[in-house]
């Protein structure tokens, strides 16, 4: 038997590099890139990487060798090889200017076909439902994106439609659970057949081309070319599970309109217009939601564990009521709030929205409709106001969707500096710095203390500014005249008491001592000595430190370090907050100073 050389087994021989990998494949780096992602092989992290690259010491891109000869028998492989030969004789032809030769072999132009690739990564309809977080967010990126050189039309018309597509089910379907605005955009969180679902929607700003340094369009291009044939399958699924028919009809054109891509306003706005309609159904007899389809949580009950079934309940409860939570109530947006993000948490949650129907296309009813309950504006006033219906600014139909309830629009009114708005996506018993909006939300008691504080801060700064300079002065200089009365008549007793007792005998004198030690005096305030109790901590942590054995010193210090890293967010988060509650004191301040004076 022959004895095997070093580096032909174990590691060395499980890892391959990308330059032999591009050799064996017999393909270009863009190809074998455009490859890796369509069948979702990436590049891996060896335990010991100079036994993975033969002894070399340098760092290399690797890959499995198992991988890369599952690639060998990929039908895409001979596509992407006939598309080499496709340049060479097209290029050719265009040399030669031999152009009927040329559109001949365009309209042959080979064409890539991904059905199979999406089937053998997804084998059920769960596992494509579980990787919709990183395609939707993408796919919504694209689909505000116009004509770039390495983003064809065709593919962001594409992008357009099929995440339309996508928020028509999800208002359906009525699955939205969590919403939240921050920096990147508009997070949304649904719930489609048991899974969470989490996508981004970015803010609209008017596109400003960046340089190929910033952002590689090329790679985010590839990607987005799998996820469309991806979430094709899936809306196709997902549309026929609530008997819609697929693909929809929406009102005019938002995929060949050529005005919207030349004008980028009209572009934003036919495709806001799309989601404020209803579907068609296939089959009207069928029920519109699954709420009819109730499970007996009274049989499970009794099956198994009482408490999980209650809480199994609580939670279908709850879900129910959200579902319904807007319903009944008709919503007008003004023209100055963005309204993409609120018509899907409106209509998800069975509320009526429209808008101006002279400035964007897709308003369903005017501004003078009397049933309106609520009209969303984002500025400090407005000249004309209907008696009948509510002004809140936009921040109330995140905060009620997140708070499952309808909230009190008295901090949400036209001009009012809003509450703060919370992360919903948080875990609510992190040991991490917890805002207290947020304890007192969790616990309904905490409400009044922190309102009560509040109010007292306030009493204290106007009892404060009532107090004038002559008034503490007099009260300082009081305080110093009682200090030297009271020292005097101590004085005076001492020297008393020592002139009674050389009159006594010795026996009445110890009585008299005994008297006074027994006698209760007023206590001292103990002051506590914190660089005590913390050297005693210190102590005690490496006392700690010597009984854990050594096999697991380097575990103990890795949770030492992450409790050292969360008390100083804890520390620095509480800090920042008492800056800004001393700031938002003094500019309270300040402005009552000069409403003063202006009276004056």
């Amino acid at each position: 038997m022959r004895r095997p050389k070093k580096y032909e087994s174990g590691e060395a021989a499980q890892y391959i590099t990308r330059k032999q990998a591009l050799k064996k494949l017999q393909l270009s780096l863009h190809d074998f890139r455009r490859l890796c992602i369509i069948k979702g092989v990436y590049p891996r992290e060896p335990k010991h990487r100079r036994r993975a690259q033969k002894g070399a010491s340098d760092i290399k891109i690797l890959y499995h060798a198992k991988d890369i000869r599952f690639l060998l028998h990929e039908p895409i492989v001979w596509t992407l090889r006939d598309y080499k030969i496709f340049g060479k004789k097209t290029g050719r032809d265009r040399a030669i200017k031999d152009f009927r030769n040329l559109k001949r072999r365009l309209d042959m132009m080979p064409e890539i076909k991904m059905d199979h690739v999406v089937k053998e990564r997804y084998p059920t309809f769960i596992d494509a439902i579980k990787d919709l977080d990183d395609c939707l967010t993408l796919m919504f990126l694209f689909s505000t994106f116009p004509s770039l050189r390495l983003i064809p039309r065709e593919q962001s018309a594409l992008c357009r439609r099929l995440t339309i597509e996508f928020l028509h089910y999800v208002i359906a379907s009525k699955s939205l659970r969590k919403v939240f605005i921050s920096i990147k955009g508009y997070y949304f969180q649904a719930e489609i057949k048991g899974q969470k679902v989490t996508w981004i929607i970015p803010h609209y700003y008017p596109f400003k081309p960046t340089t190929k340094a910033e952002v590689d369009f090329k790679v985010m291009s590839i990607f987005v070319e799998f996820y469309t044939i991806m979430m094709g399958f899936t809306n196709f699924r997902l549309y026929h599970s609530l008997n819609l028919a697929y693909p929809p009809q929406f009102p005019g054109s938002i995929t060949d309109d050529e005005d919207t891509f030349t004008d980028e306003s009209s572009f934003v706005s036919e495709r806001i217009s799309c989601l404020n309609f209803d579907l068609l159904k296939t089959d009207k007899t069928v029920l519109e939601n699954d709420d009819d389809l109730e499970i007996d949580y009274d049989l499970l009950e009794q099956d198994g564990d009482s408490k999980k079934v209650l809480r199994m309940k609580q939670e279908a409860q709850e879900t129910k009521k959200l579902k319904n939570l807007f319903k009944g109530l008709k919503f007008f947006i003004n023209r100055e709030v963005p309204r993409e993000p609120l018509v899907i948490i409106i209509r998800s949650f069975g509320g009526r929205v429209s808008w101006d129907k002279n400035s964007y296309p897709g308003g369903t009813f005017e501004e003078s409709d009397e049933s309106i309950t609520h009209h969303i504006v984002d500025r400090p006033s407005m000249e004309k106001q209907h008696i009948s219906r509510d002004y809140i600014q936009p921040q109330w139909v995140f905060d009620c969707v997140n708070q499952k309830t309808l909230l009190p629009i008295a901090k949400y009114l036209m001009g009012a500096e809003l509450p703060p708005h919370l992360s919903p996506f948080v875990d609510h018993k992190r040991e991490t710095y917890v805002p207290p909006e947020e304890k007192a939300l969790r616990d309904p008691s905490l409400i009044e203390t922190h309102e009560q504080s509040e109010e007292e801060s306030a009493e204290e700064e106007e009892e404060e500014e009532k107090l004038n300079d002559q008034q503490l002065e007099k009260a300082f200089q009081a305080e110093r005249d009682q200090m030297d009365d009271g020292e005097d008549e101590e004085e005076d007793d001492e020297n008393m008491e020592e002139d009674d007792d050389e009159g006594l005998d010795e026996n009445e004198k110890k009585r008299k001592n005994e008297k006074k030690n027994m006698a209760v005096e007023a206590g001292k305030v103990h002051k506590v000595n914190k660089r005590a109790i913390k050297k005693d901590e210190i102590e005690e942590h490496r006392l700690k430190a010597r009984m854990v054995k050594p096999r697991h010193r380097n575990l103990f210090r890795k949770l030492i370090r992450e409790k050292q890293e969360k008390d100083k967010e804890l520390w620095l988060m509480t800090k920042k907050r008492k800056n800004v509650e001393a700031d938002a004191k003094l500019k309270k301040k300040a402005a009552k100073k000069a409403k003063k004076q202006a009276a004056v």
